[in-house]
């Protein structure tokens, strides 16, 4: 009979690709899931993992495991959640940033209707101020969102500065005038950063394109239209970010996570686990 916390472990092995990682996103010490794996290897009679200096990548063997064990412990979840005296039940309304979708939210989302296939999960992404609006209405329980540095509002995730990108910012610079800017609807905190920025440097700016979703600005932006601000550990392929000093040094921006008041405290907390297991951690690895 497999272990199925040592199962557990060589899939968080796989998904994150070091044992440090793994750990972390586990909540044990590294030794622990180093020995859950022994113990695996041991009790399947072959080697599953193979160990160098710079990566942890799975044998042949591991490989071929890999699907059973994700099997495996998708069906445990879910008989825990039908039979399990801890099983949830109702219905849980989430608010996104936009941003947050195309990066990080898919395996959130699958861990969670793994582990609690009772609960009713609704999605809203918009803008990190409009999710802010729905939420002090009632209309969402949870909101993962940036917030502007000196706020408040939330459990803090992780910090990151913000960058100017564009498809060739030489080019951009180079056809002088105003500073042509890419950007959310209002309120958009990207928005106000880059217009602040700019505003206190000086530097004349004029916005060519407002568009609601993360593709419409990536796509003008790669047309050559203009400049786009954005995360750095989020910027788009196909743009490149300006070399420092060349415009205004942006603020940074916080991730946060923020739950209502009225929400059901069991489902959020649930939740709310998961995304500072997946989010948290990764940011400073």
């Amino acid at each position: 009979m497999l272990n199925l916390t040592h199962l557990n472990s060589f899939v968080m092995l796989r998904q994150t690709g070091s044992f440090t990682a793994a750990a972390a996103r586990l909540g044990v010490g590294q030794s622990t899931v180093t020995q859950h794996i022994q113990r695996l290897e041991k009790s399947l009679g072959c080697q599953l993992v193979l160990r160098d200096t710079h990566q942890v990548r799975l044998t042949g063997e591991g490989e071929a495991l890999l699907g059973y064990a994700q099997g495996m412990l998708e069906l445990d979840g879910k008989v825990t959640a039908l039979f399990g005296e801890g099983r949830l039940r109702g219905r849980l309304r989430l608010g996104v940033s936009e941003d947050l979708v195309a990066n990080r939210l898919t395996a959130i989302l699958e861990d969670f209707a793994r582990l609690h296939p009772l609960v009713d999960l609704e999605l809203t992404v918009a803008l990190s101020a409009v999710l802010y609006q729905m939420q002090d209405v009632g209309e969402l329980d949870l909101v993962l969102a940036k917030r502007h540095l000196g706020e408040s509002r939330g459990q803090l995730l992780y910090r990151e500065p913000l960058v100017w990108l564009a498809r060739d910012p030489e080019l951009i610079l180079s056809r002088g005038g105003a500073v042509p800017l890419l950007t959310f609807p209002a309120p958009s905190i990207t928005r106000r950063a880059a217009q602040e920025a700019l505003d206190r440097g000086q530097v004349p700016w004029r916005i060519v394109c407002t568009c609601g979703s993360l593709s419409g600005l990536t796509a003008a932006a790669r047309a050559g239209m203009g400049i786009l601000v954005q995360p750095r550990s989020m910027a788009p392929p196909g743009l490149k970010e300006f070399t420092a000093g060349r415009l205004p040094r942006l603020d940074d921006v916080e991730f946060v996570l923020v739950p209502s008041r009225n929400a059901d405290a069991a489902l959020t907390a649930a939740l709310s686990r998961l995304i500072v297991a997946r989010i948290a951690p990764s940011a400073h690895q």
